[in-house]
């Protein structure tokens, strides 16, 4: 994940700074797999690793033609940058290295099935509230921008 993290800011093209992201983002999920976190797993990969990749088409086609996605990578503050990264490195490292490693060992447990019949039974409510909230902010969206296109 880091590997592709790095190469995601070093990277000239736009085009392959977002390919190295889901690489990134696929690597997270991966960390989610290996903890039994399944639910976690396939919301990594449906929402951000789906979303760059919407994001990656719209970027194809949108814009212009490839010469377009060049940008420069380091401006007059990157040192600062650099500096505070070295520091939040060192500040993790420290933080690790006195972080007393305790192992133990537990079978995985399936987390979908009590997180569907909590939605589905206690929760069943907020839930659906959720969904009409979500559904009347998708309408407004659409009624903003037909009226913003029919009057200019």
């Amino acid at each position: 994940m880091i590997v592709p993290a790095l190469l995601v800011v070093l990277s000239k093209n736009v085009f392959h700074s977002a390919l190295w992201l889901i690489t990134s983002l696929v690597g997270v999920a991966g960390v989610y797999a290996m903890l039994a976190a399944d639910f976690l797993f396939a919301v990594q990969l449906m929402v951000y690793v789906g979303g760059i990749m919407v994001l990656l088409i719209f970027v194809v086609f949108l814009s212009g033609k490839p010469s377009d996605w060049q940008g420069k990578q380091i401006n007059e503050k990157g040192w600062i940058a650099a500096l505070f990264s070295l520091f939040l490195v060192s500040a993790i490292g420290s933080t690790v290295a006195v972080w007393p490693l305790v192992t133990r060992h537990q079978d995985p447990k399936t987390t979908t099935a009590a997180l569907g019949q909590l939605l589905l039974t206690d929760m069943v409510l907020p839930f659906e509230l959720i969904s009409l909230v979500l559904v009347a902010a998708l309408v407004g969206a659409i009624y903003f921008s037909v009226r913003k296109s029919s009057q200019s």
